[in-house]
């Protein structure tokens, strides 16, 4: 049984899947609640965002049959960000072996005099022999010297651990944390998009995901702290309006479905008031200006977006394909507000297809849940990836020699890289 929990800011989802003889996953159980105790993808209230995740994982059992012991873990908060880092090693003219890789990985070493991030991530980009780069997998080849770029994901530590704590207090075992923006392109990108380059948009309730794929590799990745709360507080402060009900009116009235519908129609929106009285009370206003009000705010999100795209200075990986999913993704205007803003072929996805996953957990809210599934799968394959696993999550430290098989399964993975 492989678990994975997505714990939003405005939903906590759970898969469980299955695995057969031939390595296929197989859903076979869901769960979600609605998130509490959550902002931005940080914990701001343990209880409540305990119970949430108990809530979740109890009904994903409840469909399975099966109890969870552990689950991999997607997380949003923290800010992640990416660092790089290059070593070589002399090879004395011999064939490249595992402990070669080793000698690589245990050279680098990160500062842990501040204790203040720790590393989810560590992905191997870039080996090259002899200073000739683009090689796939060194080992059996002969050279000199191998040198090793290595991309590092990283998170604060605080936020991770209080997250994992949560999980910890539900009587779970955490398999490993995996960056959100990973998850969600994982599950949406195909596998040309991550051979020839691609940008994945996440944008959630409380946060936005990107991430940058290129050469069947993660680029670079970072999580932006606006999402579509930002969306709804815009339309309950400019309409007047309650939140639950703005809540609604963005999901009625904002989705690609109504885009064909006269902009200027009326809609009703309730008045805030107390609960006895003029509750019920409410008002007109064209519902072209509910799309402005959205439509600004979706903006926004995709400028900032852009900027710390291009800012990242790998944008040149994701070639000009931008692949957007998350919940909030479905508003409208959304196509040709992204294509004008980014200025480069868009494409909005869900979750690849998974055998046994329910059409109500199938849309692009659930990818990066779908793509916890995909990473398991992946990552954790290897019999070195399976002994990293049972690793202490909580002796996660800023030493990367701590992690050297992480990259000897990478290694090995490399050649499946172009299939997610």
């Amino acid at each position: 049984m492989i678990a994975a929990l997505d714990i939003g800011t405005t939903k906590v989802a759970c898969l469980l899947a299955q695995r057969d003889s031939e390595g296929t996953l197989a859903v076979v159980g869901s769960g979600q609640e609605v998130a509490a105790g959550m902002h931005a993808g940080r914990v701001v209230d343990m209880e409540a965002a305990e119970g949430a995740i108990r809530t979740a994982v109890h009904r994903a059992e409840r469909m399975a049959g099966e109890n969870v012991r552990s689950v991999f873990v997607g997380t949003s908060g923290g800010a992640p960000s990416s660092s790089f880092a290059d070593v070589e090693v002399e090879i004395g003219g011999r064939e490249v072996a595992d402990h070669d890789i080793q000698r690589a990985f245990d050279q680098l070493h990160v500062s842990d005099e501040t204790g203040e991030r720790d590393i989810v991530h560590a992905v191997p980009i870039d080996y090259a022999l002899d200073g000739a780069p683009g090689i796939r997998d060194p080992r059996g080849m002969y050279a000199d010297s191998l040198q090793v770029r290595l991309h590092m994901v990283s998170v604060a530590h605080g936020g991770l651990r209080n997250l994992l704590s949560c999980v910890s207090r539900c009587d779970l075992q955490v398999a490993a944390p995996v960056a959100a923006g990973y998850a969600s392109g994982l599950a949406c990108l195909v596998s040309d998009e991550f051979d020839l380059g691609a940008t994945c948009i996440d944008i959630g309730g409380g946060t936005t995901k990107l991430a940058i794929f290129g050469g069947g590799n993660l680029m670079w990745t970072e999580t932006l702290p606006i999402g579509g709360d930002h969306v709804t507080n815009d339309i309950a402060q400019g309409l007047s309006t309650p939140i639950a009900s703005a809540e609604r009116m963005k999901r009625l009235h904002g989705s690609p479905a109504d885009k064909s519908a006269d902009a200027n129609d009326s809609i009703e929106v309730p008045e805030i008031g107390p609960e006895n009285g003029r509750s019920g009370s409410v008002h007109h206003v064209p519902r072209s200006m509910l799309t402005r009000i959205v439509s600004a705010r979706m903006e926004e999100i995709l400028e900032f977006a852009r900027a710390r795209i291009e800012a990242s200075g790998l944008d040149k990986w994701s070639g000009n394909r931008v692949v957007i999913s998350g919940g909030a993704s479905q508003t409208f205007a959304m196509p040709e507000l992204a294509s004008r803003i980014l200025d480069k072929q868009v494409r909005f996805a869900r979750p690849l297809s998974l055998p046994g996953l329910a059409q109500a957990v199938s849309g692009p809210e659930f990818a990066t849940c779908a793509g916890l599934l995909v990473y398991a799968m992946r990552k954790h394959a290897e019999p070195w990836a399976r002994s990293a696993r049972g690793e202490s999550v909580g002796r996660f430290t800023n030493t990367l020699s701590h992690l050297g098989r992480w990259l000897r399964g990478n290694f090995s993975e490399h050649a499946d890289q172009r299939t997610p």
